[in-house]
């Protein structure tokens, strides 16, 4: 395959390019109203970005997150970001994120009446939830008996682009598909498949401009290879990891299972050897016997009877 014109925008430095600056806002717009499906009346006209909400406890741990936020002339705020890699409570950490631009939203005046909606959306390079639910998912808060939207203030948009299975432009039969497409597959995107996609959703052919390598300074672009190298790097670590906890259970399971198998040993010699003494016990007890009888001239049949050994066994004795 010919080397890509177009770089990768799942990048923090390309995300933000593309969805995090005023030159660019109205592509933000584009894809808040295509994702969300607003139309006329509830779509969205103009956004001001807001500073991220980021815990001192992660922001060493950044790598794999990328967002951004902004609010509507409404006062609607949606959260932005791009999942790069699975991690550990992703889906806690969506609702915090959520729950804190809705609660900062208050004043001093504390008038909880004037809150305004949150719509969390994440774009997802990675599988999140089980296999039945499709690529693109909408989560809020229901009543479990009637199904009602009653708790209307949070919402949740999930795109797992590992799900997304159309990788030909030709497949593509709707926005959001094109948008999906766009973030899996920009880097093996032709000149050809831009055309059409452009002469369907003109606003992704501006995010397809602003990932073309020839409108990248050589300074951007060595941040960017930086970048890729953090994440390929980073995703090499986890392999690795997985790979040496692997190693260590099977490690732990063979010296486990050769313990058990010593103990399993032990027991169950004890056990043998308790049966077999109390065997060999039951039969000199029985040798023991039949000698007093025959020493006191007992008829051998009734030895016999008696003691449950053989003739041949007590013939041996009179030897």
């Amino acid at each position: 395959m010919a080397l890509s014109k177009f770089l990768d925008p799942k990048c923090d430095l390309t995300f933000k390019r593309i969805f995090g600056t005023e030159k660019n806002k109205n592509i933000l717009i584009h894809f808040l109203n295509d994702i969300l499906e607003f139309h006329e009346e509830s779509a969205i006209q103009e956004v001001e970005f807001l500073s991220t909400i980021m815990n001192p406890e992660i922001a060493s741990d950044k790598q794999s997150i990328v967002d951004v936020l902004c609010k509507d002339s409404h006062g609607n705020r949606y959260i932005a970001e791009m999942q790069v890699a699975r991690d550990k409570g992703f889906e806690k950490r969506a609702q915090l994120y959520a729950a804190k631009a809705y609660s900062r939203q208050l004043d001093k005046s504390g008038k909880y009446i004037d809150l305004k909606k949150v719509f969390f959306i994440a774009i997802s390079n990675c599988t999140l939830f089980p296999e039945e639910v499709d690529y693109i998912s909408t989560h809020n808060i229901r009543d479990i008996k009637t199904n009602g939207h009653y708790l209307k203030d949070l919402q949740f948009i999930f795109i797992e682009l590992p799900k997304f299975a159309k990788d030909k432009v030709e497949q593509l039969t709707s926005t959001v598909e094109r948008w999906c497409f766009f973030f899996k597959y920009a880097e093996e995107t032709t000149d050809e498949d831009l055309r059409k996609i452009a002469k369907q959703e003109p606003i992704i052919k501006l995010a397809y401009d602003e990932l073309d390598k020839s409108g990248w300074t050589e300074k951007d672009l060595v941040a960017y290879e930086e970048r890729i190298l953090d994440f390929q790097k980073e995703a090499a670590i986890l392999a690795q990891r997985l790979d040496d906890a692997t190693e260590k259970g099977i490690q732990i399971g063979t010296q486990q299972g050769k313990i058990e198998g010593k103990i399993e040993g032990k027991i169950e010699g004890k056990i043998e050897g308790k049966i077999e003494g109390k065997i060999e016990g039951k039969i000199e007890g029985k040798i023991e016997v039949a000698k007093t009888m025959l020493t006191n001239n007992v008829d051998v049949n009734t030895i016999v009877k008696f003691t449950g050994l053989s003739l041949d066994e007590i013939k041996k004795l009179q030897e």
